[in-house]
């Protein structure tokens, strides 16, 4: 635009103003076009796909992995621009992009219901991924060690449920399983079903887990009361419980930690 407003007058006298006024349209729309490039006219180094098959994928943004799983974008925003717009929705946090529903995830321009479903099983693979490198790491010493395990499991949900871990006699995990599933502030705990199961996979002590899916990790007295409970179970079954977990978002809360135990 510079460039046209600056010609000089030879060019002024040479064209009609009606001349003019199409040159300098055609001008603008080129430049727009310019800016406005399909990914398949990107140069080879910066396409996601070609880029994954070139440097590998560790070489890629977020953006630019969200984008080879949508596969497309719209008429005017490439594959890129909508995972960028997709990400900065979730605060640019993988975990939070996580938690976001179908139908949330649907209110995106360019995004139907079978990108949406892709998005979802691409993070759930990489959710269970994390909860089995975790669950490898049988020998469980501290609070950090079962963060490590069951943050994978329950940071993302919208909803409270409740786990165990069972241990061996040398710490190291037997099992972790769900004891129960609740609504948003709060789920109903069996303790029979939990030392039940605890007897019959020989387990010597347990673990309580269970997340705040508002982020606060203050127990409620709910909480604390359950915790007693499983300790004065535990006692006279001479199956110890050693810590109790509470996850919210990337954080948590040991009551051994904290010296409720």
């Amino acid at each position: 635009m510079v460039f046209l407003l600056s010609i000089d007058t030879q060019f002024n006298s040479a064209f009609s103003p009606k001349k003019q006024l199409y040159l300098f349209t055609s001008f603008i729309e080129m430049n727009a076009d310019s800016q406005n490039l399909s990914i398949k006219q990107w140069s080879e180094d910066d396409r996601p796909r070609e880029k994954l098959i070139l440097k590998g994928k560790t070489a890629l943004s977020d953006a630019e992995l969200l984008a080879i799983v949508i596969g497309s974008g719209s008429r005017n925003e490439t594959a890129v621009d909508l995972s960028k717009r997709i990400l900065a929705k979730a605060e640019n946090n993988l975990n939070e992009l996580g938690k976001l529903t179908l139908e949330q995830l649907m209110q995106f321009k360019g995004i139907g219901e079978a990108k949406a479903i892709s998005i979802a099983a691409t993070l759930e693979l990489g959710r269970r991924r994390q909860a089995t490198e975790s669950i490898e790491r049988k020998k469980v010493t501290t609070s950090k060690d079962v963060f490590q395990i069951m943050e994978p499991i329950l940071s993302d949900l919208s909803h409270e449920e409740f786990w165990l871990l069972y241990l061996n006699q040398a710490a190291k995990m037997i099992k972790s399983e769900q004891l129960s599933k609740g609504g948003i502030s709060a789920t109903t705990v069996d303790l029979r079903l939990g030392f039940r199961r605890a007897l019959e996979l020989g387990a010597t002590s347990l673990i309580l887990c269970h997340n705040h899916p508002t982020g606060n990790l203050i127990p409620s007295q709910t909480d604390k009361n359950l915790t007693q409970k499983f300790q004065k179970a535990g006692e006279s079954m001479d199956i110890r419980v050693l810590d109790h977990i509470i996850v919210g978002g990337n954080k948590y809360y040991s009551f051994s930690d904290e010296g409720l135990m």
